[in-house]
Order: C-alpha cells, then structure tokens, then sequence
C-alpha cells in the first residue's frame, strides 16, 4: 500500500529516489517544512551565505560529477535572489532543480508577504516551470524535473512548492516511467548527412574542428581524439568546451575567438572546412558574423535544432548527441580511402610551437604579471585538478594560457558572464569531487561578490585554493576603457585613486585578513619570486585558503578581438609579435 506522509516528505523522499546526494540552500518561513523533514535524510544540505551562492554552486556541482546540481530557497526574495544563477545554468546548458517555498495557493496573487510571480521570473531562464497545485503532484513532478534537466540540451528546471502543498497529506509512490510527449528520443544524426559530412573532411585541404560544450555535455572526447588524430585535423575549443579535447595535444589550438589564441584563430579564418561540435557561434567565438572564416564550408552538429543556421549557415547541418554522430562520423571516414594530411598538420604544429613560445616566457618582473601565475598554476595542475573561474580578465588570463586535459576540470561562466560565479561554484565543484585539488582563478572585484561563503568553506570543510588576481580594478571594464575610451577609467578603479585618496590609506579589503577572520589561511604575494611556492602552499593546506596575488593593473588580456571585430585581426601584446599565418604559404 502506497505510504502517507506530508508533501514535504514526499520531496526528499523523491530527491533520495533520484539518488541525490547534496543539496545547496537557505531555509526560510515558505520552505521551512521541507527543511524539517529534509532533517532526518542522508543527503547533504550545504548551508550557503547567500541565495545566488547556492545557484551557482550546485551549477558547480553538476559540471563537476555530470550530476543534476539541486538549489534550495524560500519565497520571495530566495526565490529571486536565485535568479542569477538559474540563469546562468540555462545559458551554459548545466542541470539544475530549483525548489523554491511560495506562499499557500489561498493566498497566491495577494501580493501575500513575501511573495513573488516566481514561476513568471523563472520562466524565460528555465527548460520548465512547475508550480505545486497539490501535494499528489509532488512525486511526479521530480520524476518530471529531472527527466527534462537531463534531456536532449540540459538545463535547469524550476518547482514552485506553495506551503500548503507541503503540509498535504499524500499517498506516497514515486513514478518508475513517465510519458512526456515534448520530450523526444535524442536524435543520432541523419545518415546521409553524416556520409557527407565525412567526404567534407577527408576532401579538405586546411580542415579545423571546434569543440563546444556539447561535446562535454555529450561525453564524446573519446571519439572527438580519433576523428582528430585519424585525419591529422587541428582542433580548437570554445570557452565552454575547454577540457573536452586535451590542450597538451599537439593538434590542439587552444580557445578561438575574442580572447582566443592567435595561433587558433588564424588557423580557423584560413579553413576550407570547419566542423563544429556542440557549440552555438556566439559573437564572442565568430566576430563579425560576414567576415567569419569566408571561405570555409561549415559542418554544424548540435543537439538543439534551434541553433544550427541560428548565427552561422552551415552547409551540413546535422542534429543530434554529438558523441553518436561522432562514431559514426568516424565509421564512415573508415570506409573512404584516406591519406592523412601530414602536410598541413606539420604546418599546423609548427605554428602552434611558436605561439607557445609566447607563453612560455618568463614573465619575472614586478607588479608580477599574471602570464606568471597562469604559468605557475599550470604546473600544479593534474589531470584531477579542477579549474573555476570567475569572470572578466582573471576568466580570460585562465581560458588563454591554462592547459586543460581533461572534461569537467575547467567550469566557467560563459554565455551570461556571471561576476561572483567563480567561488560557489568552487564550493559545489569541490563537494561533488572532494579529493579534487579545486582552484579559483578569481578577480578582486569578481570575489567581493560573493566572499562571504569562505564561512560556507570553513564549515563544511572545503579546502578550496582562491586565487585573486588583484589589480584594484573591475578588469576587464578597464581594459576597455584603456583600449577604446581614451583611458578614461570611469568606475572602474577598486581602491582609493578612484576617490581621490592617496595610496598611504590601507588596503580595502586587506583579503589575507578577511580569510583569517573567517578562519581560512591568506596569502599576500607582490613578489615574482613567491608566487611558485605560495600556490604550492595553498594546494597543501588543508583549509581554504586565499592568495591575494599583487599583479601589474596595467597589463591587458591580449590578444583581443575588438567588439565586432574580425577574428583574423588582434590586437596583440608587444611580447607576442610573429608572422601572421597561412596554411597555404
């Protein structure tokens, strides 16, 4: 006989069906029920700082294990303080279940304390809206949610759990099969356009592939590595697909478009055939979209119709999980006589090696540079270790010059660009993988954000490496500002030549104090020669710990792509002056 119990209960209970294991939340009056009953499961609550801080980190925490991340918040301001994140989820395809308390149904539409239209705030930033009419729906409605977080392109879904709902009595019996006639069976890619794709590939002279996120989402880096290497193709990776093809490859091109390596996009303007994996051309990959590789014949797969001929026309479009089409792909590329194009490859490599040589320098100067610490944490980084990033220059600095081996070590917020991500989603990263060293590549501007949670760290035992390039400024605002506004550096300025002050005030904030003063460890570094053993420090340490890097604010991410701008034409760093590129000199 089904069980009764509230529909609270029948929440975690579902949740435990669906093998959850941790959840990230603030309790509150509309959700307080759940909280109780959540008292006596097994699952992990993380108690976060702030709303968005738990949004972001089971975000986090879904990049990290392939796990549906879950986010808990009351009503009202929990529910919307959760917003950021969920967002953030929807734009980089990451699933995630939002359960939010709501007022009692009675009350809905009164403008009822502490209430808010969450399903109509949710709606344009979820795969699905559910608001609870009774407790009876409770356990078909997570079967639900998670079936369509998980499905085709993932994303995050949203439950709205009024209170009554929760304390409903309810015959308990948790769904093993649902039937969702918006959820199709993932399309394995049309044969005949796959047939085609393959004669592209092996009939080009100067192929390049890009590698997106899906390929991640997909699982398909094994079968990306033996297209790759059994026609001697060079690849390049969008900012979401780092990982998802080895950077330590010597195919490998690094990161295309804005802040991409010069040695990547020249390669990728001078193509005939591109075939793109899982990505979507954003503006930030193509640049001016009708000078974006003009002479290439596109291959487009992706797994949401929606995208291909969205930005950019393909000439092959196919739909489907790119990790089938791949095999495939590569069983049809089998049959046709084939010749490596050693050539071009050794042309390819060659290049590579002297755009490395840029990065390799040594960077020993004082304010220290961050190309320094990108080299020095690229030393400790193992196949194990997780990279997080926060956004703006701190982003890029890690994107260029980190070498990234493997799917779902790099997490980084890419189509919303979400200051303050980089740290909670830390925190979720190192709880679904806590023998994982997890580094926080973060800004000073980015981390203020959300620092509060070094709390959440202490707490629950996470031993999380932050490191804060600190160049007193919102970077990468700056940047632009030197570049294009004639250095007119308006509110961008984080320490006190932004009012006027002289430098002898103290430092605000002094972060080796605001990490001690919530029980972590920090580290002040303003010494080219410190910056090697402190990371190792930091990595050792068994609690978080913060390393407040002092780096030179006046020097810029570059190469760069101007907004709009062609990716063929970067404005480049005085250190990385080389002949431009062509695969057919």
């Amino acid at each position: 006989m089904p069980e009764k119990m509230p529909g609270a209960s029948a929440l975690i209970r579902a949740l435990e069906a669906e093998k959850v294991e941790h959840i990230f939340g603030i309790p509150g009056g509309a959700i307080i029920d759940v909280y109780d009953k959540l008292y006596d499961s097994d699952i992990r609550h993380v108690l976060v700082r702030h709303e968005q801080v738990a949004a972001h980190a089971a975000d986090g925490y879904a990049r990290a294990s392939g796990k549906v991340g879950i986010c808990f918040a009351t009503s009202g301001p929990g529910a919307t303080n959760l917003t950021t994140g969920i967002a953030n989820a929807f734009y980089d395809s990451i699933p995630v279940i939002a359960v939010t308390g709501q007022v009692p149904t009675s009350l809905i539409g009164n403008d009822s304390f502490q209430e808010a239209d969450t399903v109509g705030i949710f709606m344009p930033i979820t795969k699905y809206n559910f608001q609870v009419r009774t407790g009876a729906e409770i356990p078909e409605i997570v079967k639900k949610s998670f079936a369509i977080a998980t499905s085709n392109r993932k994303g995050p879904v949203h439950i709205d759990l009024p209170k009554d709902t929760q304390k409903e009595e309810i015959d308990f019996v948790y769904p093993k099969s649902l039937k969702l006639p918006g959820i199709k069976p993932i399309p394995k890619g049309h044969p005949r356009q796959i047939k085609k794709a393959a004669r592209e590939l092996v009939n080009a002279e100067r192929p390049v592939i890009i590698s997106g996120g899906g390929v991640i989402a997909a699982e398909a880096t094994t079968e990306l590595v033996k297209l790759a290497e059994g026609l001697m193709i060079p690849v390049g990776v969008t900012l979401m697909g780092k990982g998802s093809f080895p950077e330590s490859h010597p195919l490998c091109l690094g990161m295309f478009g804005m802040h991409g390596r010069k040695v990547a996009n020249d390669i990728l303007a001078d193509a005939d055939v591109v075939l793109s994996i899982g990505m979507r051309f954003s503006d930030r990959v193509t640049g001016k979209i009708s000078t974006f590789c003009p002479e290439a014949r596109l291959i487009h797969i992706d797994i949401d119709a929606a995208e291909i001929g969205k930005n950019v026309a393909p000439i092959i479009p196919i739909v489907g999980d790119a990790r089938q089409i791949l095999s495939r792909l590569n069983a049809e590329v089998g049959k046709l006589k084939t010749k490596k194009n050693t050539t071009y490859a050794e042309k390819v490599k060659e290049f590579i090696r002297e755009c490395q040589s840029c990065l390799e320098m040594d960077y020993d100067e004082k304010p220290i540079k961050p190309q320094l610490v990108m080299r020095e944490l690229n030393r400790v980084i193992d196949p194990d270790t997780i990279v997080v990033t926060e956004v703006g220059q701190c982003q890029m600095w890690g994107a260029h010059f980190l070498n990234i081996d493997r799917p779902r070590k790099w997490i980084s917020s890419g189509g919303l660009g979400t200051m303050g991500f980089g740290f909670p989603a830390s925190i979720g990263a190192k709880t679904a993988c806590p023998d994982s060293t997890v580094i926080d590549v973060a800004g000073d501007g980015s981390f203020q954000m959300v620092l509060q949670d070094l709390a959440t760290c202490i707490i629950e035992d996470l031993p999380i490496v932050v490191c804060v390039m600190d160049n007193r400024t919102l970077g990468m605002v700056y940047q632009w500002q030197d570049l294009f506004y004639d250095k007119r550096s308006s509110a961008t300025l984080l320490d006190h030549a932004g009012v006027g002050k002289g430098s002898a005030i103290p430092e605000v904030p002094d972060f080796v104090k605001v990490a001690e003063a919530y029980g972590g460890r920090g580290i002040k570094i303003d010494s080219p020669g410190d910056v090697g053993p402190a990371i190792d420090e930091a990595v050792a340490n068994e609690v978080v710990t913060v390393i407040d890097f002092k780096i030179d604010k006046s020097e810029n991410i570059l190469p760069m792509v101007p907004a709009g701008g062609n990716i063929k034409n970067m404005l480049l760093s005085e250190r990385c002056r080389f002949e431009p590129y062509t695969a057919r000199s």
